[in-house]
């Protein structure tokens, strides 16, 4: 009824590259990190297609889940998932932060079942985060390995493309490899979906890439 006669099935890291205005047809190499809820997905993308790529089953919702863990052991305090949702938006981070930020909880203490308010900082969510980030900045890692020079070089000049609500709102400034760093920021938990990571440090040539 709506008219569509031919379906196309085409890759998530695809799809948000066109949505972004990537220029998917030409010769030049982009990457997108699609980090959904359950899982994240790394492509470079060149002449219509997905030259090589890499996926984990990690993604927001895990690194909910450490949060949980977080404060269950840490305040004996339980959580719902929101709450953790709100924490991660909150404090998330995997750098420093100048100053670290803090935030009064809600929740059940564990031993006496009462309501419970309990003050957190970013430096403990921080921590508590960094098994699944990692596990995300390692996965971004192989698939630059993979990458051909050439498409190597045009990403460390134009940068990556981040889509997907995984991480919304969190700062990060993980190093991939030498001089190579994923940088996200707060911006993203107003747009929800895209920002573009600038490499304004980066001082290595793509051949470096051999040496990680």
């Amino acid at each position: 009824s709506a008219g569509v006669k031919r379906l196309l099935m085409v890759a998530e890291p695809m799809a948000a590259a066109i949505g972004v205005g990537l220029p998917v047809e030409t010769p030049v190499g982009s990457m997108v990190i699609d980090i959904g809820g359950g899982t994240t997905n790394v492509a470079v993308i060149a002449l219509s297609g997905i030259v090589c790529d890499a996926s984990i089953r990690t993604g927001g919702d895990e690194l909910d889940q450490a949060i949980v863990q977080y404060m269950r052991k840490t305040y004996s305090l339980l959580v719902g998932e929101p709450t953790a949702e709100r924490i991660k938006i909150r404090l998330g981070s995997t750098v420093p932060l100048l100053p670290e930020e803090e935030l009064d909880v809600k929740g059940r203490d564990l031993v006496s079942g009462l309501p419970k308010i309990v003050r957190i900082d970013s430096a403990g969510v921080r921590d508590a985060i960094q098994e699944p980030i990692s596990r995300i900045v390692n996965a971004v890692r192989r698939a630059l390995e993979m990458t051909p020079p050439e498409l190597a070089s045009d990403i460390l000049e134009h940068g990556i493309v981040l889509t997907g609500g995984g991480l919304p709102g969190m700062y990060a400034d993980s190093q991939i490899g030498p001089g190579l760093y994923l940088a996200l920021g707060s911006s993203l938990a107003q747009s929800g979906c895209l920002l573009w990571l600038l490499h304004e440090r980066v001082a290595w040539a793509s051949m470096q890439k051999r040496s990680w």
